[in-house]
Protein backbone atom coordinates (compact mmCIF):
# COMPACT_ATOMS: atom_id res chain seq x y z
CA UNK A 1 0.00 0.00 0.00
CA UNK A 2 1.08 3.78 -0.80
CA UNK A 3 2.28 6.31 1.71
CA UNK A 4 0.88 9.58 1.82
CA UNK A 5 2.56 12.27 3.46
CA UNK A 6 0.00 15.36 5.70
CA UNK A 7 0.80 18.21 7.17
CA UNK A 8 -0.47 19.47 10.13
CA UNK A 9 -1.91 23.18 9.87
CA UNK A 10 -2.66 24.02 12.77
CA UNK A 11 0.61 22.86 14.41
CA UNK A 12 2.90 22.45 11.61
CA UNK A 13 3.49 18.49 12.28
CA UNK A 14 3.80 16.39 9.28
CA UNK A 15 3.38 12.59 9.06
CA UNK A 16 3.22 10.02 6.97
CA UNK A 17 0.32 7.47 6.70
CA UNK A 18 -0.14 3.98 4.67
CA UNK A 19 -3.29 3.78 2.97
CA UNK A 20 -4.94 2.78 -0.08
CA UNK A 21 -4.89 4.91 -3.40
CA UNK A 22 -8.51 5.55 -3.04
CA UNK A 23 -8.58 7.18 0.52
CA UNK A 24 -5.47 9.16 -0.86
CA UNK A 25 -8.14 12.49 -0.26
CA UNK A 26 -9.66 11.62 2.77
CA UNK A 27 -9.48 13.56 5.95
CA UNK A 28 -6.40 12.56 8.00
CA UNK A 29 -6.28 13.68 11.42
CA UNK A 30 -2.91 15.33 12.72
CA UNK A 31 -1.19 12.79 15.46
CA UNK A 32 -1.94 15.70 18.00
CA UNK A 33 -5.66 15.59 17.23
CA UNK A 34 -6.10 18.61 14.97
CA UNK A 35 -8.28 18.17 11.63
CA UNK A 36 -7.03 21.03 9.46
CA UNK A 37 -4.91 18.57 7.54
CA UNK A 38 -2.94 19.07 3.75
CA UNK A 39 -2.09 16.14 1.73
CA UNK A 40 1.39 16.83 0.60
CA UNK A 41 2.85 16.11 -2.42
CA UNK A 42 6.37 13.50 -1.70
CA UNK A 43 9.57 13.22 -3.70
CA UNK A 44 9.61 9.71 -5.22
CA UNK A 45 13.11 8.12 -4.35
CA UNK A 46 14.54 5.25 -6.49
CA UNK A 47 17.40 2.77 -5.65
CA UNK A 48 19.85 1.54 -7.81
CA UNK A 49 22.74 1.52 -10.31
CA UNK A 50 21.97 1.66 -13.58
CA UNK A 51 25.09 -0.20 -16.12
CA UNK A 52 27.06 1.28 -18.36
CA UNK A 53 25.87 0.27 -22.09
CA UNK A 54 28.15 -2.62 -23.66
CA UNK A 55 30.93 -0.80 -26.22
CA UNK A 56 29.47 -0.22 -29.85
CA UNK A 57 32.61 -1.45 -31.82
CA UNK A 58 32.32 1.56 -34.21
CA UNK A 59 29.77 3.97 -36.18
CA UNK A 60 27.70 1.53 -37.53
CA UNK A 61 28.12 -1.21 -34.57
CA UNK A 62 30.55 -3.77 -36.55
CA UNK A 63 33.36 -2.13 -37.17
CA UNK A 64 32.53 -1.66 -41.06
CA UNK A 65 33.31 1.82 -41.63
CA UNK A 66 36.91 1.55 -40.12
CA UNK A 67 38.70 2.10 -43.50
CA UNK A 68 42.18 0.75 -43.88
Amino acid sequence: MPRYEYACRACGTTFELTRPMAESGAPAPCPDGHGDTVKLLSRVAVGGVAESPAPSGGCCGGGCCGGG
